[in-house]
């Protein structure tokens, strides 16, 4: 199953406790204190993976500790330091305190590591209180409690582009042509029930994903046919492909389509709308697919119309090549994007559970 928001419980080990000890051997025995310090506790640390694609891993393990830190010992031996624990997290992992809307931090980049609970320290032994005024001290530190925390975990897939599109239009097929990705397609609608992102590789070796968001409908934008569950997936997209289907297979206008689904975008996020975009005008081997195809050019006459039969695989190379053309000329990533995400999050956090709050099975990433 897709798994894109979770709670989880973190606890860092705590610090192993200090030693009260004196040295005691044959021809010494009266030595002083030799009571050595506990280990600090291991740390639990979250680290981005671009092997992970969903929380699913974290929904049916909630509880994530790591060891405590090992007791001193007598002759000043230290203890162990506790074992690190590594959370695992899919790129583009968000991580919140539970029930808040301040950000710790964002996981998005391979191997990118965070320390979110830190372990506990050791205590001190015996050995450490000698003074003066006390030459054999009997008493030595507890190791101190390591951090626990409950988090928020929310995942933006983190794709270069983001088809989107009425359900039945195209847009896993079209997925199937230019990548190794091989989503379920049907000739009927809602075939496709979770994201898919297929990474596409050009000529020259270049690689960028694209991910096949399931089919949007009137009334997305106020969660209509979990429509916040899959509009949530296009906020972290650089580039939206509008795939429409040119044939009117289920008796749809393409034009009208394209106005819809630019209105429920606009709807749930309005700076989605200023994102770079291509209009894929795809099942163009159908016979009305022509007179829509110059009638969107007439309407649309600034916009990069890419006409393609994805079934066929006719004029598919066009399009890669025409995303990576402009994936080359867009700027580093505004972070600007990133407040716009949060601020959508705190809109919808003080809401109760709603039919968004689905379980898709566990996305898939393929590779050319």
């Amino acid at each position: 199953m897709f798994v894109d928001r979770v709670k989880i419980f973190v606890a860092a080990g705590d610090g192993g406790n200090g030693c009260a000890s004196f040295r005691r051997e044959k021809f010494v025995p009266m030595g002083g204190p030799d009571g050595g310090d506990g280990g600090d506790g291991g740390s639990v640390i979250l680290r981005a993976s671009s092997s992970e694609q969903s929380l699913v891993d974290l929904k049916f393990q909630q509880h994530w500790a790591a060891e405590r830190g090992g007791g001193g010992a007598g002759q000043r031996l230290h203890g162990a330091r506790g074992i690190d624990r590594v959370v695992s997290v899919p790129l583009g992992t968000l991580v919140f305190p539970e029930n808040s809307d301040e950000l710790i931090v964002d996981l998005c980049e391979d191997g990118q590591e965070f320390l979110i609970a830190q372990g506990g320290k050791g205590g001190k032994g015996n050995s450490r209180f000698v003074s003066s005024v006390n030459r054999a001290p009997r008493t030595a530190e507890p190791g101190t409690e390591g951090e626990k925390k409950t988090l928020d975990l929310e995942l933006k897939i983190i794709a270069d582009v983001g088809l989107v599109g009425y359900p039945n239009a195209g847009k896993s097929t079209l997925l199937r042509a230019i990548s190794a990705a091989k989503p379920k397609t049907a000739p009927y609608p809602f075939t496709t029930l979770r994201p898919n992102v297929g990474v596409v590789e050009t000529d020259d070796y270049r690689r960028l994903t694209v991910a096949d968001i399931p089919g949007l409908i009137a009334g997305a934008s106020e969660n209509v046919g979990l429509g916040h569950a899959f509009l949530r997936h296009i906020e972290r997209c650089r580039i939206l492909c509008y795939t429409l289907d040119m044939g009117g297979v289920d008796g749809r206008d393409p034009l009208a389509d394209l106005q819809s689904l630019r209105d429920e975008i606009g709807k749930y996020e309005d700076a989605l709308l200023k994102r770079p975009a291509v209009i894929v005008a795809n099942k163009m081997d159908l016979e009305p697919a022509a007179d829509n195809l110059q009638r969107l050019r007439d309407t649309e006459p600034n916009a990069i119309i890419l006409p393609i039969c994805a079934e066929l695989g006719e004029h598919t190379q066009d399009l890669i090549l025409t995303l990576r053309k402009m994936l080359d000329e867009m700027p580093p990533d505004n972070p600007d994007d990133l407040l716009r995400i949060l601020a959508k999050r705190r809109s919808y956090r003080s809401r109760k559970k709603q039919p968004d709050d689905f379980e898709w099975p566990d996305i898939e990433v393929f590779y050319q």
